[in-house]
């Protein structure tokens, strides 16, 4: 039978008996709402429940907990009211005032890896770590819209600046802190000329290095850099071996001289001396001198040579050594001689 056919069954869409599909329409919920909520049911009771859910959704939102790690930053009609310590504290509901939570304990961390180029024009490539940390809530959500990239921007600006005032030898030496630590402050006068509430905690270079495409003739240099080092250090310690030495010995020769030298002088000033006095004794008596040279000469002589006496019965003759490198000339001496000689002058 069609929907539209007359009848008295139950499928009558104009019976006005139909049944209530066993109790469990939306009228019945709203009548056990209303059964226990008063007798008399009515609007009053729907009015109580939306009553009841306000002041519930009142209470629940008029207070909130910081958590020791966080500070919270209250708004009172989407405009900055105040910044809430950890703890527990009260507050006007929402939509009056609601509180975003930032963590200012945490420390946030950034890694990039760039391509600068340096003073003397070489291309290096620079892997850096930054360490920051949140310590102005209010600054931090709503100084800057991106805080990430800001951060990000500012930490490349800051390592190009460093590295764009040093040579690839500088960067590439040991000098390595001296340039994190002044990318660390440029990075820090950057941020806080933004006014974004964020601390920098630690710049750290973990790889420094040209790029791949020469990184073999950057060896190479470092190489030979490292082979005139250890040339120099060489050159060095020898220098300071030899140097005390020759200096010594420089000094003994130099005492050596000066002590030859102060006995040529004075044997020369003996030498004069005795002239002098010898030149007044001859002046005084010139025979007695001569005679007295004259001895003094052959006791010289003949001291220093071997004698043979010939004890027969002959002339005595006196034989001087022969001729030697170390020995004056051969001389032959008779007695009678000697004794002419003796008597000349």
């Amino acid at each position: 039978m069609a929907w539209n056919e007359p009848g008295n069954g139950p499928r009558d869409p104009w019976n006005s008996k139909r049944p209530s599909n066993n109790g469990n329409g939306l009228d019945d919920v709203f009548q056990r709402l209303r059964a226990r909520l008063g007798k008399h049911g009515g609007p009053g009771g729907i009015i109580t429940i939306v009553l009841a859910l306000v002041l519930a959704w009142l209470l629940l939102s008029s207070y909130t907990i910081v958590d020791a790690r966080q500070a919270g930053v209250v708004l009172r009609f989407g405009q900055y009211s105040r910044t809430l310590p950890p703890g527990f504290h009260f507050k006007l509901p929402q939509p009056v005032e609601t509180v975003t939570k930032v963590e200012t304990t945490r420390v946030r961390s950034l890694q990039d890896s760039v391509r600068m180029l340096t003073r003397d024009e070489n291309i290096i490539t620079i892997d850096f770590t930054v360490q920051y940390q949140v310590n102005d809530a209010r600054a931090y959500l709503f100084a800057v819209d991106d805080v990430e990239n800001t951060i990000a921007a500012a930490s490349e600006a800051a390592v190009r600046s460093v590295i764009g005032r040093n040579d690839m030898d500088t960067i590439l030496s040991g000098e390595g802190a001296a340039l994190v630590s002044e990318a660390g402050q440029a990075l820090q006068k950057t941020l806080d000329s933004y006014h974004c509430g964020l601390q920098v905690t630690a710049v750290s270079f973990q790889n420094v290095a040209p790029p791949a495409e020469v990184k073999d003739a950057f060896d190479d240099v470092n190489k030979a850099r490292e082979d005139k080092q250890s040339i120099e250090n060489n050159a060095l310690a020898y220098a300071n071996k030899v140097v005390p030495v020759a200096r010594g010995d420089a000094s003994r020769i130099a005492a050596e001289a000066a002590g030859y030298k102060a006995e040529r002088i004075a044997r020369a000033q003996g030498d004069a001396e005795r002239f002098s006095l010898l030149l007044k004794q001859y002046k005084a008596a010139p025979e007695v001198t001569r005679k007295r040279l004259w001895l003094e000469t052959m006791e010289q002589v003949m001291a220093g040579n071997r004698k043979v006496i010939d004890g027969s019965n002959g002339r005595t003759i006196i034989n001087l050594p022969p001729t030697t490198p170390a020995s004056p000339a051969a001389a032959t001496v008779t007695t009678d001689d000697a004794s002419d000689k003796g008597n000349q002058p």
